[in-house]
């Protein structure tokens, strides 16, 4: 970032006010949401077993290790090698770590280069509480929906993710800590979904309801984040539970809209957009949703098919530019903190057995 950029006018008395809200939540212990206290979501689930929620530390909550773009029914095991991605993607995590990071949620999905061994050996090498996912991304026009997503119901699809939470993903016995899908932009008037795309909402709400996974939610706009809110509420499933990608570009009316119903809204683009108009998508947030709000890049990632894994997008931004440029505006270190560590602990945060 060039040093001569001027930073958006937030007075101090003004961040101070709004982060204070998150300084009285987090020095009295309620950092898991509306209806209660740590014993109510006290465990991670990572790709190495689950961990006390209070461990899981300074997290990104939306990032990529690897993907595969070739589309659902081309992709597997055999196009690409694990040490090698391994090897590629190690010095970026232990980047991560040098600057406290220690929680790093995966969110590439099945169909699009999920691979839990690649995981497991990231996370044994760094220490890193490392989080993969059950689920199918209805985005990108559907290319990496599998063929039996279309002929299946809601409730049988639920019952494939829920085995991978109950026995494991595929061979590796690593269980998922969450549920990724994805939708494209709504359409029409009143703006709703695919029908491909309903579907998969109405799976990730039952099957969250029967294990209680959040679900994080690729989005293709504003409208169609909000509808997927709103249909994932009416399967009967906690808005807690739900996270809505890619609010960055959503307008601040929809966030607001969505976070208001209960939601998670994750501006997971930090570093594609100039810091200043970050911080005045975090400060819009901050009178009455700091709550609700994630962080993350949406970088990486070793690219299948391209030679060495193509450009890897570093994931050290937040910590080098956005959060040094928070504190300049103004913010407290309370609601730092909430921000990169209660907030997290709190969205993946599951009821233990």
């Amino acid at each position: 970032m060039n040093n001569t950029t001027r930073m958006p006018h937030f007075t101090r008395r003004k961040f101070l006010k709004q982060s204070g809200v998150a300084s009285a939540a987090i020095l009295s212990g309620c950092v898991v949401g509306r209806q209660g206290s740590h014993s109510r979501s006290n465990v991670v689930q990572t790709v190495l077993g689950p961990v006390p929620a209070k461990d899981l530390g300074f997290t990104l909550c939306h990032e990529h290790v690897m993907c595969d773009f070739i589309g659902a029914e081309q992709t597997g095991r055999h196009r690409w090698k694990v040490d090698e991605v391994v090897q590629t993607i190690l010095p970026h995590l232990r980047q991560l770590k040098l600057r406290g990071v220690t929680g790093f949620v995966d969110c590439t999905p099945a169909y699009i280069g999920r691979d839990p061994r690649v995981l497991k050996a990231l996370a044994s090498e760094t220490g890193m509480h490392i989080l993969t996912n059950t689920g199918y991304y209805g985005g990108a026009g559907d290319k990496f929906v599998p063929k039996h997503a279309y002929t299946e119901t809601a409730a049988q699809l639920s019952d494939r993710w829920v085995r991978e939470w109950e026995q494991g993903i595929e061979d590796t016995k690593v269980r998922p800590g969450f549920i990724k899908t994805g939708v494209d932009e709504a359409q029409g008037t009143p703006p709703h979904l695919s029908e491909i795309d309903a579907k998969l909402i109405r799976s990730s709400a039952l099957a969250s309801r029967r294990t209680g996974l959040p679900v994080t939610c690729h989005t293709g706009g504003g409208p169609a984040g909000l509808a997927a809110t709103q249909l994932f509420i009416e399967q009967g499933a906690d808005p807690e539970k739900f996270i809505v990608a890619h609010s960055d570009g959503h307008g601040i009316e929809f966030n607001k809209r969505i976070a208001s119903l209960g939601a998670w809204v994750s501006f997971d683009a930090v570093s594609r957009k100039p810091v200043e108009e970050h911080l005045k998508l975090v400060t819009a947030m901050m009178e009455q949703h700091s709550s609700r709000l994630l962080l993350s890049h949406d970088n990486g990632w070793y690219w299948v098919g391209q030679a060495k894994g193509g450009e890897v997008r570093d994931y050290n931004y937040i910590a080098d530019v956005f959060l040094p440029a928070l504190r300049k505006s103004g913010a407290s270190e309370a609601l730092i903190t909430q921000l990169t560590i209660g907030n997290p602990a709190r969205a993946f945060g599951l009821r233990s057995a």
